[in-house]
């Protein structure tokens, strides 16, 4: 029999790879018996783990949602993704580089040496724009919000930056846009209703379905400042 701190991270293991384990088939791969779980059980819940007891006619536990990331347990083949996901993101331009690459430096510290060979064979070279034509950088909580609302299905109402470049006077000439701020002639917020974030060439896409031009678009999240609240839902 495993000792209790083994017994433990072996439970806390199974309890991360399928939402429901009924308790008798943890008693059977842990080799203990039920009243034993339900220690172990508690053991991780003194520890912070939030974990759950699940109903049904055989009962069981399941790893819910805390208000705090506990520790997690990764496998070898877990870990080395994680660490090369890591590293892909800090190359990414998503706007959350720093973040992950101190995120990349925890994970590497604890791996064994065998599992930090392995990610630090990968090799990424960021190669810099032009000087004059700037890397875009959509930032993190841009994203989260665009993505939030795809998930949620909610219209999004935001600010849309032109792209750079010098300004004609036949375009600073032109009469003011309608709808726009009549004190500043700034151009009412766009509304869509977004459908996918995707990333392609070092940038980040919003595609959405446009509700004052009827007709799809794909914005730059750069270029992208939202507005709160969200519209309604669509469907």
């Amino acid at each position: 029999m495993q000792k209790t701190s083994a017994r433990l991270l072996s439970l806390l293991s199974l309890l991360q790879t399928r939402r429901d384990w009924p308790g008798a088939l943890l008693a059977e791969r842990l080799d203990v018996s039920p009243r034993t779980v339900r220690r172990d059980v508690d053991r991780l819940r003194e520890l912070g783990y939030p974990v759950e007891a699940a109903k049904g006619p055989d009962g069981g536990y399941r790893l819910g949602v805390g208000t705090q990331l506990p520790p997690l347990l990764f496998d070898d083949e877990q870990a080395v993704a994680l660490g090369i996901a890591l590293k892909t993101v800090t190359t990414g331009g998503a706007g959350i580089e720093e973040a992950a690459a101190r995120a990349l430096t925890t994970v590497r510290q604890v791996m064994p040496a065998r599992l930090r060979h392995r990610v630090d064979t990968l090799h990424l070279t960021a190669v810099e724009p032009p000087a004059d034509r700037p890397a875009p950088r959509a930032g993190g909580e841009v994203l989260m919000t665009l993505s939030a609302a795809v998930r949620a299905r909610e219209t999004l109402r935001f600010d849309y930056a032109s792209a750079p470049g010098p300004v004609s006077a036949s375009v600073s000439a032109s009469p003011s846009v309608p709808g726009a701020d009549d004190s500043t002639g700034a151009p009412p917020p766009r509304r869509a209703e977004p459908h996918h974030l995707i990333t392609w060439g070092g940038r980040w896409y919003l595609v959405a379905w446009d509700l004052d031009r009827e007709d799809w678009r794909t914005f730059r999240a750069d270029r992208i400042t939202p507005r709160t609240p969200t519209g309604p839902r669509f469907t």
